[in-house]
């Protein structure tokens, strides 16, 4: 989504940066970071660029502050070029809503530009193989903007639908029983035989980990379960193939190979 004032000099970019790893960003992401005067982010995100970082003004900051971000990204967009960072996606659990949002909100036209990138949905499910190839929900477990109440809903509504189910912000040192209650109402509508995939800081550099197991067996991996971790649910088709799991789509009904 892109927006044209006439008036305004400079231009801001919500970039995800994907994964972690520069290999698996996007070439307009590699080439906005390059060409912007002002990068803005959090800490962790900006570490993972800093190979693209030169001559740009840098301004970091930590969870808990992303209105106060936007504001300052905005603002600075009016004479510069200017790039929000977001990992993964800008849109999926990013900071593109967030910058719409405040640019709406205090009527400041500024020419924006959503740079998308791989979201970590895709990146643990390349490590796994093919286990989303079909409809999916993807649900967050964090409650700090959204009610479990209403987390708790949606998890019902997923599993009842066999949806593949991706969980991310599965767990975290103050929020560490949302994950097994997940687990527990997904199970009420699946059999423990399911596959599950647990992917832990999917394609970037250090501390990668992937484990393939059961909905009936994913508590024994709870220390493997943290906010870089993201979690696969398989549907009642979804099976596995050696260290792999794959959902099939539905050639198997109508064509023979």
């Amino acid at each position: 989504m892109s927006q044209s004032p006439s008036h305004v000099n400079g231009k801001l970019y919500v970039v995800g940066i994907g994964p972690g790893s520069l290999e698996h960003m996007t070439l307009r992401a590699h080439t906005v970071i390059k060409e912007a005067d002002i990068i803005l982010g959090n800490g962790t995100y900006l570490d993972q660029i800093k190979d693209l970082v030169s001559t740009q003004q840098v301004f970091r900051s930590s969870m808990g502050h992303e209105v106060e971000r936007a504001k300052k990204a905005i603002d600075l967009a009016v004479d510069n070029k200017v790039v929000m960072v977001s990992g993964g996606d800008s849109n999926i659990y990013g900071m593109a809503g967030l910058v719409l949002e405040v640019a709406r909100q205090v009527d400041l036209s500024v020419d924006i530009e959503i740079v998308p990138g791989i979201t970590a949905l895709s990146a643990a499910a390349s490590l796994l193989g093919a286990p989303v190839v079909t409809d999916f929900a993807v649900i967050s477990l964090s409650d700090l903007l959204t009610p479990w109440e209403v987390i708790e809903k949606r998890l019902h509504a997923a599993a009842e639908a066999d949806m593949i189910i991706g969980i991310y912000n599965p767990k975290s040192r103050q929020r560490n029983t949302n994950f097994q209650k997940a687990i527990k109402i997904i199970r009420r509508s699946r059999v423990d035989t399911v596959p599950v995939g647990i992917v832990r800081n999917a394609l970037r550099t250090e501390g990668e980990s992937v484990t393939v197991t059961t909905l009936g067996n994913i508590l024994d991996h709870d220390d493997e379960v943290d906010m870089r971790t993201t979690i696969i649910i398989g549907n009642s088709e979804s099976g596995i193939w050696g260290s792999r799991i794959i959902t099939p789509r539905g050639y198997h009904k109508k064509y023979d190979y």
